[in-house]
């Protein structure tokens, strides 16, 4: 056994729960005795802690393990089992050959005596790399099925972190985050962004569970979840309801998905500021116009090419603009006809309904689909019924989202007076989404030459509510 200077121990573990590398510790205290046994020095230990490998994701410490053998910066391995070096028989071929190439002949495991320089050392190596490849299979198999079943039952996925908004049996609701998420939700749906959302929740001390700040990504996972309704999801789809109570009711949720399709649809990315955006329409031609900011003002133009399609013949500069039709839209509220609006007694009885349809419509497209897979109807028959239920969905969806944007007018203080004295304290996310619930849009006229104000005339407004 003379003549290594310099040895590689190698140490894996496939999932590390708990996350304290106890695994791991064990087989390099087990490959330091044996090291120790056969008088080969250790220059480095390669350690992979809760990797697969089975699923052939990178390993990191394994990679460098091979590229410093390849180097010939070591030029002997010791590793706990074939199975910790790997679970797949192609893999163990890759070693084999970068070891063969960097002249390396030994290779010693600590629960089995055998070596891989040798014709029926490699071959058992072969033999036992296939069978840990077949358990690894079998076994992946089995956790799929598992977790099937857990989904069907409604039973909680587990997990090395717990989900916010629940303690860590995942079941119990954990009330101070718990009415977080219900203030995010109705925050959301009155037209708060998920950039604003997040930095009230770091201004407020609120972390994520695992004491981070909040990330716009993050948020908008927490928000779509079907978790925080009471609804179980396998591989991003509901599969039905959730043995643990819900923290918001599965409507809302259902608006929230609505407005994130209607902003994705939309395409908006950037911080909003232009409180009018997507609102305004040219009188010359009926294009849209479009936020146009200059180095000391800020403007609506009507922009031509093929990527804008207007005329290029309008500009409007944007403060009088969106001061006159704020103030038009305060005016509106203070009608009466829109007291109910302002209280949302109206809404939430029109988003269950439409929620409820959409349940049900998923409910027979799943029908059709377990017929179609049974063979009882064929597919010219799963298309033709299908399609009416796909058109009355999209038009369910459509108006959900509809009735999600007065949500924005939702629990406002009184009529148009009183918001109008908290204005400036809304952020502009929230003023464009209130605006936007009573305003469809308004057509702006052509104005007269080197004007300095604003002519009202100019302005027809198209109001939604």
């Amino acid at each position: 056994m003379a003549g290594v200077r310099a040895a590689a121990v190698y140490a894996r573990i496939s999932s590390d729960t708990e996350g304290k590398a106890l695994g791991v510790t064990r087989q390099l205290e087990d490959c330091r005795r044996l090291a120790a046994q056969v008088g080969w020095p250790i220059a480095q230990e390669y350690v992979d802690n809760d990797l697969s490998a089975y699923s052939g994701k990178r390993r990191p410490a394994y990679q460098q393990m091979l590229t410093d053998l390849a180097d010939g910066l070591r030029d002997a391995v010791i590793c706990y089992h074939v199975d910790r070096l790997t679970r797949r028989p192609v893999e163990l071929e890759q070693f084999v050959a970068t070891v063969d190439a960097a002249g390396v002949r030994k290779v010693r495991f600590v629960s089995a005596d055998m070596d891989l320089g040798t014709g029926d050392g490699l071959l058992i190596g072969r033999i036992m790399a296939a069978v840990a490849a077949n358990e690894s299979a079998a076994k992946s198999r089995r956790m799929r099925r598992k977790w099937e079943q857990n989904a069907a039952q409604g039973v909680p996925h587990g997990g090395s972190v717990r989900p916010f908004g629940y303690e860590a049996d995942r079941v119990t609701i954990r009330p101070d985050e718990a009415e977080v998420i219900r203030q995010l939700v109705a925050r959301y749906l009155a037209g708060e962004s998920l950039r604003s959302l997040c930095t009230w929740l770091t201004d407020s001390g609120v972390s994520t569970v695992t004491g981070r700040e909040w990330r716009s990504p993050t948020l908008r996972g927490l928000l779509r979840s079907g978790r925080i309704a009471g609804l179980r999801e396998h591989l991003g789809e509901v599969v039905g309801p959730a043995q643990w109570p819900a923290i918001i009711d599965p409507a809302d949720r259902d608006r929230v998905l609505a407005r994130m399709a209607e902003r994705v649809a939309s395409g908006r990315r950037t911080p909003r500021r232009y409180v009018l955006s997507g609102l305004l329409r040219c009188g010359k031609c009926g294009g849209k116009l479009y936020a146009s900011p200059r180095e000391n003002s800020r403007r609506y133009v009507c922009l031509r090419g093929p990527d804008h399609g207007g005329c290029g013949r309008l500009t409007v500069v944007a403060e009088p603009l969106e001061a006159f039709l704020v103030e038009a839209v305060l005016q509106r509220l203070d009608g009466p006809e829109l007291a109910g609006v302002l209280a949302g007694r109206h809404t939430d009885a029109a988003a269950a309904d439409l929620s409820d349809g959409l349940a049900g419509d998923q409910e027979q497209l799943d029908e059709l689909a377990v017929m179609f897979g049974k063979q009882e109807i064929s597919a010219r028959e799963w298309r033709a019924a299908r399609e009416p239920v796909e058109r009355r969905m999209a038009d369910r969806q459509r108006k959900l989202a509809a009735v999600t944007r007065t949500d924005a007018l939702t629990g406002l203080p009184g009529n148009g007076g009183p918001l109008r004295d908290q204005w400036e304290s809304l952020s502009l996310s929230r003023q464009a989404a209130i605006v936007a619930a009573v305003l469809d849009h308004a057509v702006i006229e052509a104005g007269q030459s080197g004007a300095r104000s604003l002519d009202p005339s100019r302005v027809r407004a198209v109001w939604r509510l």
